[in-house]
């Protein structure tokens, strides 16, 4: 109890001497830790030319992605999805519902040697296809497709 009393009081001493310097401007940081994002992907308005702006346009189909979604989902609003690529050297995965009103949900990428996995939660506006898209490091797109009933629209429907 004594151990986590001085940690909380270090902690806010800590915060104390820093709010001045937050409040100036003298502490900045020196550089963006957030990765550029690919605005013309993400905010096309088909799935076609969200699927062109990702690069993946003539993807190949594969088992060797795995979606693991329901079947029916009761509320489109919130639909988790899972998504495994045993492909070797995936470096990144997105995610497409080709009947939301921007059908790019979501883009990951991963640096060096893993099994690339994603659980995300979905907005669907109906009962749509989803598409996985896997890019290997050798420019390769691969992708793998779910059918998913919605029967209340997350999208305002």
């Amino acid at each position: 109890m004594i151990e986590l009393r001085r940690t909380f009081l270090k902690g806010g001493v800590s915060a104390a001497l820093l709010t001045p310097l937050l409040g100036t401007g003298l502490l900045v940081p020196t550089s963006v830790l957030a990765a550029d994002w690919n605005k013309s992907a993400f905010t096309a308005r088909n799935v076609s030319d969200a699927l062109k702006a990702y690069g993946s346009s003539n993807a190949a189909e594969s088992r060797d992605i795995t979606i693991n979604a329901p079947e029916i989902a009761e509320n489109g609003a919130k639909v988790e999805v899972e998504i495994t690529s045993n492909i070797a050297n995936t470096r990144s995965l997105a995610i497409f519902a080709d009947k939301n009103p921007m059908p790019m949900c979501s883009s990951l990428d991963f640096s060096g040697p893993v099994l690339p996995y994603v659980r995300a939660q979905l907005k669907l506006s109906e009962t749509t296809r989803i598409r996985a898209v896997a890019k290997t490091s050798d420019g390769r797109s691969y992708v793998a497709f779910r059918e998913i009933k919605v029967t209340l629209g997350g999208c305002g429907g």
